[in-house]
């Protein structure tokens, strides 16, 4: 079986999915602070499987406890997290402390149950703000431009050193570029709670009426048009990912692998690239720049394509595609509440 922490979150839940579908059993940990439990009916929809489920925190030494009591548990997917790079400048007590000392408490808890498999959603923003792109796993974590990136390297280096510590250890890290669209069935997707903070439910909440306009922060970057250019994929290709990096867990030690397109898109052609695919209108200004935004990075995935045999499959009008539909799905049921 393999726990997977944060598992009714956007990301999480898409693993979920694939992790079911594949044929693996799947415990959830999630304590709903950025979803609801309607979530877990829509994933067992999907997958006609069952889904364990525990609410609760990954900060809880107990619960964490009784879990690896509980079950035969083999690899933990470890997505609990905070992930957004504004709040974090805000806040940044709540990132490390959910961030990291979430990590540090569940890898005892792995530590004491013997469990000692571990894949790791780590961030392209550990490359840090003067990193050029494309960015490559052999680079050097650099100076984050955030709270929240400099919490996911704390992390990485807390797992070298548990490594180091201890051989049996094997982790791979995941570093995530921009996942955006939802899965094809339209049950699941992202949902923020708020004005969101990712760029493609801002666009799709503009478009469904549900906000007057997007705003565009910052386009006087030096790139094609301004505006930011960030490696967006389809959160389902994100997912494929953390299957294949599963079944490559036996390889001892801390293994990194990029999970990106390779290519790099800016938010006009994002806007322009919805409206295509859609036909929905998005009115749009734009803003002053927000305080941790970089002006462009994207990946190089050529690592996860050797080692894994992954690569990233669907269309930006996929992405756009699918995107929409969960958009129709959850403002509709939001509005039959």
């Amino acid at each position: 079986m393999i726990l997977l922490t944060g598992g009714t979150g956007y990301i999480g839940s898409h693993i979920a999915v694939e992790l079911l579908q594949a044929g693996h059993d799947v415990a959830i940990l999630d304590n709903f602070s950025n979803s609801d439990e309607t979530v877990i009916e829509r994933i067992e929809s999907i997958t006609e499987r069952e889904v364990i489920l525990y609410r609760g925190d990954v900060r809880d030494t107990l619960l964490l406890t009784s879990i690896f009591q509980s079950h035969d548990i083999e690899s933990v997917i470890h997505c609990a997290g905070l992930k957004a790079v504004g709040e974090s400048v805000k806040d940044p007590l709540a990132y490390y402390d959910v961030n990291v000392y979430g990590s540090v408490t569940l890898c005892y808890a792995m530590q004491q149950a013997g469990v000692k498999q571990l894949l790791f959603s780590s961030s392209a923003t550990i490359y840090g703000v003067n990193a050029q792109p494309p960015y490559t796993e052999t680079m050097a974590r650099g100076e984050s431009s955030s709270p929240y990136g400099t919490s996911k390297g704390m992390v990485e280096k807390l797992l070298e050193d548990l490594s180091d510590s201890d051989p049996q250890w094997s982790i791979a890290v995941l570093r995530y570029f921009n996942p955006i669209g939802a899965h094809p069935s339209g049950l699941i997707g992202e949902l923020p709670q708020g004005t969101p903070n990712n760029l493609m439910p801002y666009i799709s909440q503009v478009a469904a009426g549900l906000l007057p306009e997007l705003l565009i922060y910052g386009n006087d970057y030096p790139t094609k048009d301004g505006t930011c250019v960030r490696d967006y994929l389809h959160v389902t290709d994100l997912a494929v990912g953390h299957r294949m990096a599963v079944a490559a867990l036996k390889k001892p030690g801390v293994n990194y692998f990029n999970l990106g397109t390779g290519s790099g898109i800016s938010v006009n052609e994002m806007v322009e690239a919805f409206v295509s695919a859609t036909g929905m209108n998005v009115p749009y200004r734009f803003a002053p720049r927000r305080e941790g935004d970089l002006g462009a990075f994207w990946a190089c995935s050529k690592k996860a394509e050797r080692e894994l045999e992954w690569r990233a499959e669907k269309t930006l009008e996929d992405m756009m595609v699918d995107t929409w539909r969960w958009q129709q799905f959850s403002t509709k049921t939001k509005r039959s509440h």
